[in-house]
């Protein structure tokens, strides 16, 4: 927690107008920066009409048609804009304040996460509501989601930064997978719901941003008359406590307030990213060089018309990039996480694990067992991978039997048989691959790294080689899969050296590369959805493919790229498994050792990537694999990485394989993506064990 200068003496009134008269300049500013925007955004749209025929309108001299055409669209869209800026700015700055952490947000404590997949459940399973009880469905979720990520969070009596983010990451990667499921399963209860997911303001008429405005009224006048409070929670919970606060109840209102707007925003147009991260960075920066407005009374309503200000912009830069007729398919949301994200990778570069709060976890594991006992897990692997081999074999919208195998390897089977196992074998051996790939890089990322809640999606890498997959395959349908892999490759890796250099301050901070991935890779899955939407809005399949991880529709010929990386970079990793043992000490036991510390971190950071980015390339974006497996290997086996990597890898090859299993099957003929069902299992295994160490990390 940065330290707080005491709160000022009580001023004279001749010095209190002056700074009265500065903030009123300020806010003047921004609300006419905020007219100027709207008179702009009021010009743009599908139709013709222009500045010009709102001139005539004012004048009472432009034809019916003008009014029309603004009160159909423009206006409710611009309308929205404000309203769920106004929202979200103010939404970020309250749990900013209640966090004590400029990286807090409606993002990353996964509140508009939970408040999306409130609605979507809502709207999947056929219930309609009215307005105001969708906003309490939204509500409801954003609470929940809300809470288990400041409990996660906690540890030491502080939150940490890196385990709020990573908290918050994973609670919403968690909701989004289910509701990429929901959508899924009720694609006709939730037409549309994918491109809204991202924030939309296509919106028909005033009806829902005139219900939803007075409670974001009601919202911001009460959080601004708590604001004498909030300021005094700078000192410190007892400080405050001294001076006659009420902690507990003053963080309530704050909280509430906070989630009551962001599901407002939610409700009326999406989960629009990050715009509750940036307004209050943008509205803090600004205070700084004019201190007045650090008082919350000024901070809050200053930073609701930041919010209104990067809306409005972002959808004034859609339109001038993508044109109007795009930017009904485009998602404003995208736009504003494209600059949330900078902001936050931003923030991150100044963030080090110098405090307690953010030293990493020790890389704990069990106890060292004997030969025999490790054999045995081996061999017990081993043995379950194959049966999950097979099962992944027979199982499928037409079960087979091991006599069918068995004649399709003598080739005597008919032709139907041998049509459905052609079709089967390379979905089974792709999930096995990419397990094994991810696992070993996830072991690999946290070994080096020295912290268990590490994985190479979280380094940018996932992002960054669907970004190469996904541009590939839009532009250049009929390229092959060398092709396919090598720009998956290229964009992991391209992804993962931006990481590492921002990153890299006089040295590599574990804390800070793990925040810089998480920034970086929600910069990427926006361009990944930005790519999509923009080239094929309708294709959700295509979209799914790569943020849900599939094995659909797998060739023979696409795996041979993820077999050259396993082939290449394995017998690499094992060359240098004690290297990774001293790196997992920390820096200065392998400099004694001799090792040549920096380089040894990169090339195995970077073997890392080629397998994330292999796998990436052939089964697309699935998580948790390389952090779960890596961890339950280290529970029956030990730390030692010469132990812990087969075993890791068997673990991964097991998850992923039962996941596309499961996945083909429950609800056959229709299927989950294996990476629904990846982020179903890993995502308690993950939250568990934020909650195992929550006061052990200090």
């Amino acid at each position: 927690m940065s330290t707080l200068s005491p709160p000022a003496r009580p001023e004279a009134p001749t010095r209190k107008a002056p700074r009265l008269l500065t903030a009123a300049a300020v806010f003047a500013i921004g609300i006419g920066a905020l007219v100027a925007l709207a008179a702009l955004h009021l010009t743009q749209g599908t139709s013709a009409v222009d500045a010009g025929d709102l001139v005539r309108l004012l004048t009472g001299s432009a034809d019916a048609s003008v009014w029309n055409v603004l009160q159909g669209a423009r206006l409710p869209r611009l309308t929205g804009a404000v309203l769920v800026g106004i929202a979200l700015g103010a939404s970020g700055v309250l749990l900013q304040s209640v966090a004590r952490n400029a990286l807090a947000s409606p993002d990353t404590l996964a509140v508009n996460a939970g408040a999306y997949l409130a609605v979507t459940a809502v709207a999947a399973f056929g219930i309609s509501l009215p307005f105001l009880s969708s906003i309490g469905v939204a509500f409801t979720g954003a609470l929940l989601t809300a809470g288990l990520v400041m409990a996660l969070s906690a540890g030491g009596g502080e939150s940490s930064t890196t385990r709020l983010i990573l908290a918050g990451s994973a609670t919403a990667m968690a909701g989004n997978s289910l509701v990429s499921l929901l959508i899924l399963l009720f694609q006709e209860q939730t037409t549309g719901l994918f491109a809204w997911g991202s924030g939309s303001l296509n919106l028909a008429g005033f009806g829902t941003a005139a219900q939803a405005a007075p409670l974001v009224l009601l919202a911001v006048v009460t959080a601004v008359l708590a604001a004498p409070r909030l300021d005094l929670l700078r000192l410190g919970d007892d400080t405050a406590a001294s001076l006659g606060v009420h902690v507990r109840r003053t963080r309530l209102v704050a909280v509430v307030c906070s989630l009551l707007l962001a599901a407002c925003a939610v409700t009326v147009a999406g989960p629009i990213g990050f715009v509750g991260l940036a307004a209050p960075v943008i509205a803090r920066q600004i205070a700084k060089k004019l201190p007045v407005l650090l008082a919350h009374r000024f901070l809050i309503p200053f930073s609701a018309l930041c919010g209104a200000l990067v809306i409005v912009g972002a959808d004034l830069a859609v339109r001038a990039v993508f044109g109007a007729d795009k930017s009904i398919e485009i998602p404003v949301g995208v736009t504003t996480t494209l600059l949330g994200a900078g902001v936050m990778v931003w923030l991150a570069r100044s963030v080090t694990s110098a405090g307690s709060g953010d030293r990493p976890a020790i890389l704990h594991g069990a106890a060292a067992r004997g030969r025999p006992a490790f054999t045995l897990i081996v061999g017990g692997l081993a043995a379950a991978s194959f049966t999950a081999l097979v099962v992944g074999m027979l199982s499928g919208d037409t079960m087979l039997l091991s006599g069918d195998l068995i004649n399709y390897l003598a080739g005597k089977t008919g032709a139907s048989y041998t049509w459905i196992i052609d079709q089967r074998f390379p979905r089974v051996f792709a999930a096995i691959l990419a397990g094994a790939a991810l696992a070993c890089a996830g072991t690999v990322t946290q070994g080096v790294l020295r912290n268990p809640l590490a994985e190479p999606g979280l380094l940018g890498v996932t992002a960054g080689a669907g970004i190469g997959a996904v541009t590939l395959i839009t532009w250049v349908p009929s390229a092959g899969p060398w092709a396919i892999t090598g720009f998956a490759a290229a964009g992991g890796l391209g992804a993962f050296a931006l990481v590492y250099a921002i990153s890299w301050r006089g040295g590599l901070d574990t804390a800070r590369l793990v925040l810089v991935g998480i920034g970086v890779w929600s910069l990427g899955m926006a361009l990944i959805t930005l790519i999509i939407l923009a080239s094929d809005p309708w294709n959700t399949p295509k979209a799914m493919t790569w943020l849900s991880g599939t094995t659909y529709g797998r060739t023979a010929d696409r795996l041979l790229p993820l077999v050259v990386a396993l082939v290449l970079v394995l017998p690499l990793v094992l060359v240098h498994r004690k290297e990774i043992d001293l790196l997992s000490l920390d820096d200065d036991t392998p400099r004694v050792l001799g090792v040549r510390l920096e380089r040894t971190r990169l090339l195995l950071l970077c073997s890392a990537a080629v397998l994330t980015a292999a796998a990436v390339a052939v089964v697309g974006v699935i998580g948790f694999v390389g952090l779960v497996a890596p961890h339950l290997a280290r529970g029956l086996v030990g730390s030692r990485s010469h132990r812990t990597l087969p075993v890791a890898i068997l673990i991964g090859v097991l998850l992923v394989s039962v996941a596309d299993t499961l996945g083909r099957t429950v609800i056959a003929p229709a299927q989950i993506p294996a990476g629904l069902v990846c982020a179903l299992i890993g995502t308690p295994y993950f939250l568990w064990l934020l909650w195992r160490t929550r006061t052990r990390t200090a």
